[in-house]
């Protein structure tokens, strides 16, 4: 049921930046504070596609990256043969420092996590009727760990990662085209349930769609690898719709039948799309097309029950579909600035920054950094659908030992998202990205996210940042004061 609020006209917040230094950002007590991880990021290796991929990529030495920063080179993982086979294997050792992480977490004041529970680690072969007990086992301790600081799990189902014989043909048809693919994934989704379905109240069961779509199936940088047009990803969108429906009804059957609670959403990456020149009418029109395909036509299909993409006539009816989301959760990382092609009108060019401004805050990605986006985008969602939303990740990529780049992204993004709740937008939780350091897809261990660094070939000694301890403050506060805002100018 939503707040009551959520029916609010609105009345947007304009607040200068010293009215809004006098301001209190007060969430309220039961608001869900916490960070994220994923287990292909963190996990030891398990058989998963990327798996496979990362091996391959040591094999034949592809490890270059794009010359210009954030912009992967497909085929490659960035200086991957820069890091110890043991990193490599074991990635942030998570298997074996995870109570230590949670502890690290209960103490700056986090009260729920994001996790992943990895598909390839339950089902390493395709033969098996049950998952490996070795892998419940696992998950099951770590679900203790978290019960134990009183930590709230936030589970997610598909975070990119995928087992290895999945991508086994099938009648010439490999991976979510299979057409066993969804009932492979049903059955995996069951054992989940059938394992921890008691344990777990909050569950995204697909992470980023159309990143994984657009990576992995049309750039060529994330498996499979491939560079396909829109047309040749129509199948693997329907199926990742299909996927998503039926995990919402088991989750929903397994709560119903044992009078749980749960909340079951997506997790969408959101960009602020803005046109390079504002005062090009193609650039104007690119960035609008860019936003609806990339943000709205996936959550649009859930909503309606109907695929509709961008630039085609694909209109597709999905039995189960409508209304199949409790919450939407946002991803958020920064602005993108979209500059029409003449040359090519469906395909113009994005860039991560604007070249035009050398006084743009970015990350060590180049990923320019626009807090007022994250509020943009909040609004804009509620608006579209009102329900309850989740903040699922924000962060941005910074290396530095003092990382005062990152304290003060927290502080401006968590104003933004306070600034949407008074303008009655339903937000019942921030979760950072992320808690520590980790392996970050093409970028490998280069881009560092973390609350908490990790020195890796120093028998990953965690060492949590400033932006950590900050972090605890606003925890603690329930929100930004005025003298947090003040410390962090002083820095």
């Amino acid at each position: 049921m939503l707040f009551k609020r959520s029916f609010v006209k609105f009345k947007p917040s304009f607040l200068g930046e010293k009215e809004l230094s006098q301001q209190r950002a007060l969430f309220e007590d039961n608001f869900l504070w916490g960070a994220g991880s994923a287990s292909q990021h963190v996990e030891h290796q398990q058989d998963s596609d990327w798996t496979n991929f990362e091996r391959q990529v040591i094999k034949d030495g592809n490890t270059s990256t794009d010359a210009r920063p954030g912009f992967a080179l497909p085929g490659h993982i960035n200086s991957l043969d820069t890091f110890s086979e043991s990193v490599r294997l074991r990635k942030t050792n998570f298997d074996n420092f995870f109570d230590q992480d949670f502890a690290l977490a209960s103490k700056l004041g986090h009260n729920t996590h994001r996790f992943s529970i990895c598909w390839a680690r339950l089902f390493p072969t395709q033969d098996l009727n049950k998952p490996a007990p070795e892998a419940i086992e696992f998950y099951h301790n770590i679900l203790d760990s978290l019960e134990k600081y009183n930590i709230t799990p936030f589970v997610t189902l598909f975070h990119f990662s995928t087992p290895a014989w999945f991508w086994d043909k099938l009648d010439d048809k490999r991976g979510w085209e299979r057409k066993d693919a969804v009932e492979h994934f049903e059955r995996f989704v069951q054992s989940v349930l059938d394992a921890f379905g008691n344990r777990i109240s909050h569950w995204t069961t697909l992470n980023e769609p159309m990143t994984y779509v657009y990576n992995g199936y049309m750039q060529g940088i994330f498996p499979p690898l491939e560079k396909r047009d829109i047309n040749g990803v129509i199948n693997v969108i329907e199926q990742l719709l299909k996927a998503h429906a039926m995990a919402y009804k088991l989750i929903h059957d397994n709560a119903s039948r044992k009078n749980l609670s749960a909340k079951v959403g997506i997790a969408k990456h959101t960009r602020a799309f803005t046109p390079l020149r504002n005062w090009a009418p193609l650039d104007i029109i690119s960035s609008k097309a860019v936003e609806q395909a990339f943000i709205w036509d996936f959550m649009d299909a859930i909503n309606s029950g109907v695929l509709k993409i961008s630039n085609t006539h694909v209109k597709k009816h999905i039995v189960g579909l409508a209304g199949t989301q409790d919450y939407i959760g946002i991803n958020y990382y920064g602005q993108f600035y979209v500059e029409s092609n003449l040359s090519n009108i469906s395909k113009p060019n994005i860039h991560f920054f604007n070249p035009k401004r050398h006084d743009e805050e970015k990350s060590d990605l180049d990923w320019a950094i626009y807090p007022r986006g994250l509020y943009n985008i909040l609004r804009a969602t509620h608006k579209r659908y009102k329900t309850t939303i989740y903040v699922l990740e924000n962060g941005l990529a910074d290396c530095n030992t003092d990382d005062v780049k990152r304290q003060n992204f927290l502080v401006d993004h968590i104003d933004q998202v306070w600034l949407a709740k008074n303008d009655g937008v339903d937000i019942r939780g921030y979760i950072h990205w992320s808690l520590t350091d980790n392996f970050e897809w093409a970028e490998g261990f280069t881009a560092r996210f973390g609350l908490i660094g990790i020195e890796y070939e120093n028998n990953f000694k965690r060492i949590p940042r400033p932006s950590a301890t900050l972090y605890k403050q606003i925890i603690k506060d329930k929100g930004i004061t005025p003298e947090t805002r003040e410390r962090l100018k002083q820095r």
